[in-house]
């Protein structure tokens, strides 16, 4: 049996952003290449003390050792086995050979250079290396010093360059997004797209090609509305010379499914007009103040649907009733068509629910909303209803979702525009009430 392990401490998310890591990486690489080059300075100069104060004592240590050899004085600085030795040289000196090291005496920085004397003994100098570690200390300073500020201005030149990037990335992602939800309008209009004989970078070729994207789109969705629009246009002719010829035929069984083969066709047409003028977004709304329980009652008794309205709680909302309606009735002729009753209208407040009991909406509806005349599997679809109420809905400025209920069913859910202030339409009847009078 596998155990999971347990995760982190999520990150904000703002560290998941480009420009985030960007910094990120410039300051790790100027921190790294800062270092190298600091080190490598360091032990460059350090060497070239280093090895100018050990030259400096093994010429003394010459000087010294022949001093030594002739009897004379050895000078200042120079003896015979001193006392501040380090034992590591006097071992060294006292086994034959000559050394030199640095060490500390007094808190004082030393070069101390020792070699072999007679009985085992060592003659060692010392040379002050207070000036050499006073230069390397300085020299790290400085390194650190210039390391920093080249690292902050490195640091703000690349955050700016890349945050020029980034904004234009964020400005295509917007503009995509937009195109994603209908506005086939929006373009990026990158301005180093505009002349083709300038360069273009990476950011500049993404947005040249959405915009293309956006356009091809935007004709090809045009045409089909046209199409579409042409088509429905020209079915209202014929149908109705059709409709008027099938009222003349002679009552009987064949006349009725004529009769109703024809209504369907004249219903799909003014289906399909009513869906161009949504797509053309020429359709105008009537606003006035109404509540919103009546219409759904309204709505309920022209579906010709059992349908129960059930009433939490009644509010008055500025709306178009006509275009209202249709919606509420689209979405019970739905439920009463693809699902299975009970079927419940739920008005609560500004939310509006119409709810089935069948086998509820398919994933794709869910998931991507209603689409024209989409079928999935062995099933109906469900044709225009929905994307017309949809349409309406949007008309409305409202919002309309589409869900499954947990156990079993359907559920379209309508949100109107609301804001919570006095009842506007008591007000209305009022006022209405006194000009009566």
């Amino acid at each position: 049996m596998s155990h999971r392990l347990p995760r982190g401490p999520r990150l904000p998310a703002w560290t998941a952003t480009l420009t985030w890591k960007a910094a990120v990486f410039i300051t790790v690489m100027c921190c790294a290449l800062a270092a190298l080059l600091g080190a490598l300075v360091h032990v460059s100069v350090t060497n070239q003390t280093v090895g100018q104060a050990r030259e400096h004592a093994l010429a003394r240590l010459d000087d010294a050792t022949e001093a030594f050899e002739a009897g004379d004085d050895l000078g200042p600085g120079a003896g015979v086995d001193p006392p501040g030795l380090p034992a590591g040289l006097r071992k060294l000196a006292a086994g034959g050979e000559r050394g030199t090291m640095v060490d500390a005496r007094d808190s004082r920085p030393t070069m101390w250079a020792a070699g072999p004397a007679t009985g085992r003994r060592a003659v060692a100098v010392q040379v002050d290396y207070a000036q050499g570690a006073r230069t390397i200390d300085g020299l790290d300073r400085a390194i650190l010093g210039s390391s920093a500020l080249a690292i902050g201005a490195t640091l703000l030149v690349g955050a700016f360059a890349v945050t020029r990037v980034t904004r234009r990335l964020h400005q295509t992602a917007t503009v995509a997004r937009r195109i994603s939800a209908g506005d086939l309008d929006a373009r990026v209009n990158d301005p180093r797209t505009r002349e083709p004989s300038r360069r273009q970078d990476e950011v500049a070729a993404v947005s040249g090609a959405l915009d293309t994207m956006a356009s091809s789109m935007q004709g090809k969705l045009q045409s089909e509305q046209r199409f579409t629009a042409d088509v429905a246009h020209e079915l209202r002719t014929p149908l109705t010379g059709l409709h008027a010829a099938a009222e003349l035929l002679p009552p009987g069984r064949p006349t009725e499914l004529v009769r109703d083969r024809v209504a369907a066709l004249r219903t799909l047409t003014e289906d399909l007009l009513e869906i161009s003028r949504l797509d053309a977004k020429s359709e105008r709304v009537d606003l006035d103040d109404h509540h919103l329980a009546p219409l759904a009652e309204r709505a309920v008794r022209g579906s010709a649907v059992a349908a129960e309205l059930v009433v939490v709680r009644d509010v008055c909302v500025v709306t178009d009733r006509r275009r209202l309606e249709r919606v509420l009735g689209n979405l019970i002729a739905n439920a009463a068509k693809h699902g299975r009753p009970p079927i419940v209208v739920t008005v609560d407040g500004p939310v509006v629910s119409v709810r089935d009991h069948g086998d509820g909406y398919p994933d794709y509806l869910v998931e991507h909303g209603p689409q024209r005349f989409r079928t999935e599997g062995t099933s109906r679809g469900h044709g225009l209803g929905l994307t017309i109420a949809l349409g309406q809905t949007a008309v409305l400025g409202a919002r309309l979702t589409f869900a499954n209920a947990a156990d079993g069913g359907a559920v379209a859910t309508l949100t109107l525009p609301y804001e919570e202030s006095a009842d506007d339409c008591a007000r209305g009847a009022d006022g209405a009430a006194r000009g009566a009078v």
